[in-house]
């Protein structure tokens, strides 16, 4: 009987996280509908306008390709011809209601092509969980604004592998798709060698048939796009643009040109083509057909004369691969994958010269890697289904018992996986500086809040800013020293602490990096609530910016600064808040004394320079301590005390969190 109760409750839970995702994936694409919608005509819908407008290539007299701005295939134009008959303002709601509904489609037969030895509670919640994603993925992002029709082939190949019954009536699909979108042409080998051999037959003769319709109808389309243009190329904007994230583009873009670049783009598309292939052909035998179809997808980008940041779903379809033998190690490629296919290419590195390269070939690089280099586990591993448990400690008695104590943070022992770490450190960091940019307030209300604090602290007898920023000015040792300390130690030495204790303390790196991370979310909330002008911003007080320079008051953004970062962020003091928490840590985890007192030393310092540099007032320390005590507290509500005395009594952690709570070494 109380088994049946607990299946009862897990399955009453299991359909309320459906029924909430699918009302995050609704809240996603109505968000999406406004958003294009809402935007002026003539800054959305460009391309769709281009094509099918009142001077668009598909309603005059002439050739679709007197100008570059039709990129498509001669029987994409075919296709598309018909829509010239529709007003444009109707034809700009429906196409858009229409790609939203492709897009859920595309999800739902995404979902329905899992494996079938995927659990139940996978299976129930791929469908919302996939919508969702590509809602967000900046390729259906890009497609909805700029009116592409990028989804149709994408739908029409998972339709003709997954949902079509008979091999024929599947090749008809993905040969339309590969009329629409030639590199899909890969799809015919891949379904040849793993034995299907009708579909690959009908995928080639439907090409062949709709190219030759178009030939028909369009003669002189068709040999500007197919001879001239050698299938396309050169057509649409500047092939060495960042958005072509092709072969040919990252070519370019490294300074190729003429005889060269071509014989090179052809050596490492066949080379890339040809691994693509295997691989696929491996894992379809396998019984991975949608990994399989993703690979040759990503094959297909690299091949192709130019890849547009609309036509690159193909990548985010490989997330369903499973990478990694244990359980801390499962998500790495989802994750990496997913947030290459939604954040900017900056937000996953650094803003470095050397990595340049990197950044702008990101997608690329994924569909290469996805294609030639990832090692996807065959359904045949036994880590495939039973990848190896995480360990954990037993529950912490001391928690405060009417918190319930989350799966995922649970007391793990061993170090999570480096690259998903890093991976996820860069990218909380940069929405940490989206978010702080954000927040900042106007100039009226930050200079507001400002008198409000100085008041305060006179009435505190704490305003010593004034008094300490001119000591130091008068010193020149000293005010090198401390524009030296305000500037460098900020990042260098919380990046440091967290480093020693991925490498020797890897459960208290788990306490440790939590606490910091609920800090700066607090540390956000506060710049968002309470903008406040620096003493160094406030005119009229006769402090002395001895970072930044003499500030012209006479200037609404005080210079340059302010165009690059918020000047009004703070309260609460991060500079202060994070010094603090690596005092904290070391005072708490170091075995040495002297260790324990440099810990000590570097908040003190770290306080002194925000005040002497007059970056910060007195009782913006106090709100960065107050965050620090707040994230610490957090974490101890949440997953119980620090793991000090931890016997060697370990849990496998449940199913449910091992993807979730990291990798052991």
């Amino acid at each position: 009987m109380a088994g049946a109760t607990a299946v009862g409750a897990a399955g009453a839970r299991l359909r309320v996280a459906r029924l909430g995702l699918w009302l995050i994936a609704t809240i996603l694409a109505v968000r999406q509908l406004a958003v294009v919608l809402g935007t002026p005509r003539g800054e959305r819908l460009t391309d769709l306008e281009t094509w099918v407008g009142p001077d668009g290539v598909l309603h005059v007299e002439g050739s679709l390709y007197d100008s570059t701005r039709f990129t498509g295939t001669p029987f994409g134009g075919l296709v598309l011809k018909p829509l010239t008959r529709a007003a444009e303002e109707a034809l700009g709601w429906g196409w858009t209601f229409g790609t939203l509904l492709l897009v859920v489609a595309l999800g739902l037969v995404a979902a329905r092509a899992l494996p079938p030895s995927v659990g139940r509670r996978t299976s129930l919640l791929a469908a919302p969980v996939a919508v969702s994603l590509l809602m967000l993925s900046l390729p259906v992002r890009t497609t909805l604004w700029l009116g592409q029709t990028s989804i149709i082939p994408v739908l029409l190949v998972l339709l003709g592998c997954f949902t079509v019954r008979g091999q024929r009536a599947g090749g008809l699909l993905i040969g339309v798709a590969a009329a629409l979108q030639p590199p899909l042409l890969l799809l015919a080998p891949l379904l040849w060698f793993t034995g299907r051999h009708k579909a690959a037959l009908s995928t080639g003769v439907t090409f062949a048939a709709c190219t030759a319709l178009a030939w028909v109808a369009m003669s002189q389309d068709s040999y500007t796009y197919w001879v001239h243009h050698m299938a396309g190329v050169g057509l649409g904007g500047e092939a060495d643009a960042l958005a072509n994230q092709s072969l040919h583009g990252a070519l370019l873009r490294a300074g190729l040109t003429g005889p060269p670049e071509v014989a090179l783009f052809l050596a490492l598309g066949t080379t890339a083509a040809a691994l693509g292939l295997r691989r696929a052909v491996r894992y379809a035998r396998d019984g991975q057909l949608l990994l399989a179809v993703a690979i040759t997808g990503c094959a297909a980008i690299a091949i192709s004369p130019t890849a547009w940041q609309h036509q690159l779903l193909w990548v985010l379809l490989t997330a369903v691969g499973r990478v990694g033998r244990r359980a801390g190690d499962r998500y790495v490629w989802p994750v990496a994958v997913v947030l290459v296919m939604t954040l900017p290419a900056r937000w996953m590195l650094p803003d470095k010269a050397v990595v340049g390269p990197l950044t702008d070939n990101l997608v690329l690089v994924s569909a290469l890697a996805a294609a030639t280099a990832v090692p996807f586990l065959s359904r045949t591993s036994p880590f495939y289904q039973s990848p190896i448990p995480t360990q954990c400690a037993t529950p912490a008695p001391a928690r405060l018992g009417n918190v319930p104590l989350l799966p995922f943070l649970r007391r793990v022992l061993t170090r999570p996986n480096l690259l998903l770490e890093l991976l996820l450190i860069r990218v909380t960091y940069a929405v940490y500086q989206q978010i702080r940019i954000a927040a900042t307030g106007d100039r009226g209300t930050a200079e507001h809040h400002g008198r409000e604090i100085h008041a305060l602290e006179k009435r505190l007898s704490v305003d010593i800013e004034h008094w300490v920023n001119h000591a130091v000015v008068r010193t020149d040792w000293l005010r090198g020293f401390f524009d030296f300390y305000y500037a460098s130690f900020h990042f260098v030495v919380p990046l440091t602490v967290l480093a020693v204790l991925y490498v020797r303390r890897p459960v208290d790196y788990r306490w440790a990096r939590s606490a910091l991370g609920l800090a700066t979310l607090l540390g956000l909330l506060g710049f968002w609530l309470y903008p406040l002008a620096p003493p160094r911003l406030m005119p009229g007080l006769g402090f002395i910016d001895t970072v930044h320079g003499v500030q012209d008051f006479s200037r609404p953004g005080y210079g340059a600064m302010t165009d690059v970062t918020n000047q009004y962020a703070a309260m609460p003091s991060l500079h202060f808040g994070w010094s603090l928490w690596c005092g904290i840590v070391i005072v708490v985890l170091a075995r040495r004394w002297w260790v324990k007192a440099l810990g000590t030393l570097h908040p003190l310092f770290t306080v002194s320079a925000i005040v002497a540099t007059a970056n910060h007032w007195v009782l913006d320390a106090v709100g960065g301590a107050l965050v620090v005590g707040a994230g610490f507290g957090l974490v101890y509500v949440f997953s119980g005390p620090r793991p000090a005395a931890v016997s060697g009594t370990v849990v496998a952690a449940p199913e449910e969190s091992r993807g979730s709570v990291g990798a052991g070494r």
